[in-house]
């Protein structure tokens, strides 16, 4: 019974030490989303994000007023295969593991510039299923970044030269928008090419493309569907 008092401190100690850890654990994870966000914004100034980082290399093949016809040189991208029933929090699963890697999460410890865009691969067979996140490595990489750390689980894809349609949207990309935005992408595409030789891609998936960091305001963010078609010219 003596001791009671002393125990009592000494426990009550333990509790604040370990309070005083949870605290500094949420003030780091805080702080971490903040300097993101930040960084994206600096590269969203004047509210157009193509100004800004680097972009894939295309040729517009056809321009129509609501979707171009784009041919793709030849890129390197890093991957990340996200399981689940929502393309919003898939992305964003996707989008932290190269938020890690660009900020030193790899083989050089070092930091990497931002490019855009972001694809998000959705799958068009069911509600569920795997995703396919997607970040664009630059130029300046000849092909060979550096690599990710093996915890990340990314993957370094190439991609040969190749036609993609595109359909541009406003807003955020949600859930509730983006099979809107596709129809009316694979709507145009049937009607203008119908009798043609022109093949629409469309099976297995379809890709959504954003430019723009979350804090960016709505009116002037930019998406794009994109769906892969063959059969326009040599090239495709």
């Amino acid at each position: 019974m003596l001791f009671s008092p002393f125990c009592n401190a000494l426990l009550a100690k333990e509790d604040n030490a370990e309070n005083s850890k949870q605290s500094k654990q949420e003030m780091e994870t805080t702080l971490v989303n903040f300097v993101y966000y930040l960084c994206i914004a600096m590269c969203c100034c004047c509210g157009n994000l193509v100004h800004a980082i680097e972009l894939p290399k295309y040729t517009v093949v056809l321009s129509e007023s609501d979707f171009q016809i784009r041919l793709f040189s030849e890129s390197s991208w890093m991957l990340a295969r996200v399981s689940g029933t929502s393309f919003e929090q898939c992305y964003r699963s996707g989008f932290h593991r190269f938020y890690q890697y660009i900020h030193g999460a790899n083989s050089k410890s070092t930091k990497i510039e931002y490019t855009a865009p972001v694809l998000t691969s959705v799958p068009s067979s069911s509600p569920g299923g795997d995703y396919t996140v997607r970040m664009y490595v630059s130029v300046g990489y000849e092909g060979k970044p550096p690599l990710p750390n093996p915890g990340l689980k990314l993957q370094i894809e190439k991609w040969e030269m190749q036609c993609i349609a595109v359909r541009k949207f406003s807003g955020y990309a949600k859930d509730d928008n983006i099979n809107k935005e596709v129809e009316a992408l694979v709507t145009s595409l049937n009607k203008h090419f119908n009798g043609s030789s022109a093949t629409i891609q469309y099976t297995n998936s379809y890709t959504i493309a954003q430019y723009n960091a979350s804090l960016h305001n709505t009116t002037n963010r930019l998406n794009e569907v994109w769906i892969k078609v063959s059969g326009l010219r040599t090239e495709c």
